[in-house]
């Protein structure tokens, strides 16, 4: 919200929306033209107009909406970017955990082959010893 700018000798232009603009009733000196919107460069303020003439006055409320609008678009942008930063860090942290993921992944399956190999080498041992117990009781039976 942009406050009201209070000048010597002022009278009130334009009011809409608490949106107030003043403006001298005689002629200011260059150096001394009031920031109507103080955020805005020097160069983008909208300049008084003269108070004699209704096309003067027209631009300067055509110029302070543009400049009003002008702000909003700043605004806004402002806070896109401020989300695009939340985005792409999220973003980070997604691909981040889905290459932690797939490298899970890698180190489950190499582990389940390791698995599978150690089964089949204990069925393979567990086979041997019974085949090792069978020809000791052979032994042990013919002796």
């Amino acid at each position: 919200m942009v406050g009201a700018v209070h000048l010597p000798r002022e009278k009130e232009l334009y009011n809409e929306e608490s949106f107030y603009f003043h403006v001298l009733d005689d002629t200011p000196p260059e150096d001394a033209i009031p920031l109507v919107f103080p955020e805005l460069d020097q160069q983008l303020q909208p300049l008084p107009p003269c108070h004699d003439s209704l096309e003067s006055m027209q631009v300067f409320k055509q110029h302070c909406q543009i400049a009003e609008e002008y702000n909003e678009v700043k605004k806004e942008i402002a806070l896109l970017e401020e989300r695009k930063k939340e985005l792409i860090a999220k973003l980070d942290q997604a691909e981040k955990e889905k290459g932690d993921a797939a490298q899970l992944a890698r180190e489950f399956e190499v582990l389940m082959e390791e698995n599978r190999a150690l089964k089949l080498a204990q069925s393979q041992c567990v086979e041997q010893l019974e085949k090792l117990r069978i020809q000791y009781q052979k032994r042990q039976g013919s002796s």
